[in-house]
């Protein structure tokens, strides 16, 4: 099960014209600590984590997480779970879209495309359900992306001493 309920985790890998969208394998381990503690990454997420903090807390398993690999390496992170309680009311019990990826695979389309498929896989696990995405309204690169996937703004808030946007991407509906 994952954090998103009755769903199989993990899914099959899939596979885009690009990339392929698979579970996270132990190989994988010294990319998520370069994304995690990355600078760049987390520029707009509260800043980077300590590489001996990360090292320490790193989970064994990750359900909802999706490595997005590019010529058998790993260059991103694709989650879906859902939203908690401490985040926006709007957002509690949605699924969460979140996206990392690593500074040398920016500005080449990747995040669309790996977004893309996962939210093609949620349609067709979970369909009619809404999905939501977070982000700091300064970043303009995830706002251009949110708004290419489909979200609209549903509300703005600060934390984390910025101001954040939050987005709804609303249900797919299943064709008769």
């Amino acid at each position: 099960m994952t954090e998103l309920g009755p769903v199989a985790w993990p899914p099959a890998p899939i596979k885009t014209e690009r990339l392929v969208l698979r579970e996270p394998e132990a190989r994988d381990r010294a990319t998520f600590l370069e994304l995690l503690a990355s600078p760049e990454v987390h520029t707009y997420l509260g800043g980077p984590r300590l590489r001996d903090e990360l090292e320490r807390e790193m989970p064994e398993q990750w359900p909802g997480s999706f490595v997005v690999e590019l010529d058998g390496a790993m260059i991103g992170q694709i989650l879906l779970r859902r939203a908690t309680e401490h985040r926006r009311p709007a957002a509690a019990g949605k699924a969460d879209l979140g996206y990392l990826f690593l500074p040398q695979a920016w500005g080449f389309g990747y995040a669309a495309e790996a977004c893309t498929a996962a939210l093609d896989w949620f349609d067709g696990v979970l369909p009619g359900e809404p999905v939501i995405l977070t982000t700091q309204s300064a970043n303009v690169a995830s706002m251009r992306l949110a708004d290419k996937l489909g979200f609209t703004e549903i509300e703005r808030f600060d934390a984390w001493d910025a101001e954040q946007w939050l987005g709804l991407r609303s249900p797919v509906t299943p064709s008769a």
